[in-house]
Parts: structure tokens; C-alpha cells; sequence
């Protein structure tokens, strides 16, 4: 036998081996199961993955291969916790659209394994999880080009829900049509009001009408049901072959680097992260909002991000957003909630996630 047949024979008795213990492993994660299920404990516990994490690559004796070691670890918490989630019935995932939406293809990101439930309405997937139909919610909250969701923001000042993640997926728009349609027969244009945003240069450029949709997979779908060459799509190339449709104009988003933030929500914070946000109010006062970045700052806060909102049924007064650096769950944060709510009129603690760090 030669030297890459030895090796080969030795991987496939070590893989027989992983194969059984993960078994194994994955059995005793079900006694972890049975004590969630009785408690209604979370399914992620993150400061306990992280210590789990530490402790089992400091065993690896090799220094170049733990952090090797260390994303297998991760990588097989995440399973964990998609196997925990199946048998506890917490695997179901809401979004607004059909399948092939923007939102569906950042679920199957985020919950590879999850049921998704899909929604007519960003409201309905508030809804579904707040009522604990589903567990969580997907939404877009923030696109690089167009800006802020705000009918989405409005949803979370108004909703008992809490940001637990944030993801980041690049959108590349096409402009769909029917096969055998050629760029030239197409007169109407149907996708979401971002979408059409987005892509508002080529539309101009080629004289094109446009009719809003509730998301680009359902403007896809309805070119598809209609048989009309005439009418486009402006939505991702995954769609395009999930309902069959062919792609007229690739890349039709005037932005290079197009990218939508989605959030994900559940009815219960998450316990870790290096970000968090912040719903408030403060009296229509002078110098009332100066006063909360000021106290932000003074506490050493890094201020990521700030939006103001129209405040609902209160004509001309504002509800505000912060994004900032930092874990809500150290002591200094929660020193900076209680300044906050001397000063604020209200005060959420909307989210608290992690986002990668800018290199």
C-alpha cells in the first residue's frame, strides 16, 4: 500500500470513529434537550458555548491548527443547537414574501435547517413571533443604497420583540422577463419599492413603467403566472430560476456593493454581544437629545448609528435609534440604562447581538 493509500485508510478509520462519537455526543445533547424543554431555557446559553469552545481548543497540542479546531467547535455547537431547536419545536422561522424573496434567501442563511413560515406582512411575522408560532422573525432593516426599512423600525418600537442577530447579504438585482422575452419587449416593470429604487438608473435609462410589489419574489411570480413578455421582474437570480424566468439584465442595481441588513427576532434577548440598541423617547424639550448622546458619550460609548422616527399618533414629535459598540450585559451599559431612564421618557433595550469587526 502506498503512502497516500495509508493515509487515506487512516482518515477513514479516524472518520469512522467522529462518526460514532458524534453520535454519541449528540445523544447526551438530548439529556440537555429534556432540561430545556422542562425549564424553558433558551437554546442558545452563549457564554456557556464560549467557555466549552476555550476549554477544547486549549487541548489541541499543535498551536497551528486551533483556531482550525476552534471554528470545527463552533461549527458543531451550531449543529447542536439546529438538532436542539428541531426537537423542541423552536425551529420555525418567519419571513414576509414567498419563497425566493430576499428575506427567504437570508433565512436559509441564518436557520439552514429552520421550517420557514412565510407572511403577507412584515406585521404578521412580528405577530407569529410574538405569539410564539414561530420562533423567529428575518426582516430587512437597512439597505446600503437605499437606506432605512422604516415601516420595519416602526415595528420594533411598537412590538414586544428584541433583536437577537443582524446579517448582512449582498443583493445583486436582475431584471427578469420570460424566456424567449428580449430586453426590448419589456414596457412594465413589477418589484419592491426598494428594489425599484435600486435599480432606478437602467429603468429611467430604458423608459420603463414600474408597479410596486409587497417584495421582489412575488413580482417574479407574478411575470411568471402572466405569460406577458412584456412585463419584467426586477429581483436576485435565484428567483429567476425558481420561477422559471430568464435573466434580461444582469447586475441592474446602479450600486456596486449593494447590500441589505437584515435583523433577526425573537421574544426573548440574547444574552452576549459586542453590540446593542436602543429605542427611546425624550420631551419635546430643547436640549433634551443632546443631553442622551451626551451622556452616551461620556460613558464611553461608541455611537454607531442614530435614526429618528416619526412618533405614532404624536404629530411632530420623534422616537430615536442608537446602535452601540459594546456587551448590554456588563456593568457599564447597565449603569448607562439607568442615566438613560433619569432623562428619557422611555427606554428599550431593543437589541443585542454581535457584528464583525471592520478590519
Amino acid at each position: 500500500m502506498d503512502q497516500l493509500m495509508q493515509a487515506r485508510a487512516e482518515i477513514d478509520r479516524i472518520d469512522a470513529e467522529l462518526a460514532r462519537l458524534f453520535e454519541a455526543r449528540m445523544q447526551a445533547v438530548e439529556g440537555v434537550i429534556a432540561y430545556k424543554q422542562a425549564t424553558g431555557m433558551p437554546v442558545l446559553d452563549a457564554g456557556r458555548e464560549e467557555q466549552v469552545i476555550e476549554k477544547n481548543t486549549a487541548r489541541i497540542e499543535r498551536a497551528e491548527l486551533r483556531d482550525y479546531y476552534a471554528q470545527w467547535q463552533k461549527d458543531l455547537m451550531a449543529l447542536s443547537r439546529q438538532y436542539q431547536s428541531r426537537v423542541l419545536g423552536r425551529d420555525r422561522v418567519a419571513y414576509q414574501g414567498v419563497e425566493g424573496a430576499f428575506s427567504h434567501i437570508a433565512l436559509t442563511r441564518l436557520f439552514p435547517r429552520a421550517r420557514a413560515i412565510k407572511c403577507p406582512t412584515w406585521a404578521e411575522v412580528f405577530r407569529q413571533v410574538e405569539e410564539g408560532a414561530a420562533a423567529f422573525g428575518v426582516l430587512p432593516f437597512e439597505n446600503s443604497t437605499t437606506g432605512d426599512v422604516g415601516e420595519v423600525l416602526d415595528l420594533c418600537f411598537s412590538h414586544n420583540c428584541y433583536v437577537t442577530q443582524v446579517y448582512d447579504l449582498p443583493v445583486v438585482q436582475n431584471l427578469l422577463g420570460l424566456p424567449g422575452a428580449k430586453l426590448s419587449d419589456i414596457r412594465l416593470v413589477y418589484s419592491h419599492p426598494q428594489g425599484l429604487r435600486q435599480c432606478a438608473p437602467l429603468l429611467r435609462q430604458l423608459g420603463l413603467q414600474t408597479i410596486e410589489s409587497p417584495n421582489t419574489a412575488m413580482a417574479a411570480q407574478h411575470v411568471a403566472e402572466t405569460g406577458d413578455k412584456t412585463i419584467g421582474a426586477i429581483a436576485s437570480a435565484e428567483t429567476a430560476q425558481l420561477y422559471g424566468l430568464e435573466v434580461l439584465a444582469a447586475g441592474a442595481n446602479s450600486a456596486e456593493g449593494n447590500t441589505t441588513r437584515f435583523i433577526v427576532i425573537s421574544r426573548q434577548p440574547a444574552e452576549k454581544g459586542n453590540r446593542f440598541s436602543l429605542l427611546f423617547t425624550v420631551d419635546h424639550k430643547a436640549g433634551q437629545l443632546a443631553r442622551v448622546i451626551q451622556i452616551i458619550g461620556r460613558e464611553g460609548f461608541n455611537m454607531e448609528s442614530i435614526k429618528s422616527r416619526p412618533l405614532p399618533h404624536t404629530p411632530w414629535e420623534y422616537y430615536f435609534y442608537v446602535e452601540l459598540v459594546g456587551d448590554a450585559s456588563q456593568q457599564n451599559a447597565r449603569g448607562l440604562l439607568e442615566q438613560l431612564n433619569g432623562v428619557c421618557r422611555s427606554v428599550k433595550l431593543l437589541g443585542v447581538f454581535s457584528k464583525e469587526e471592520q478590519q
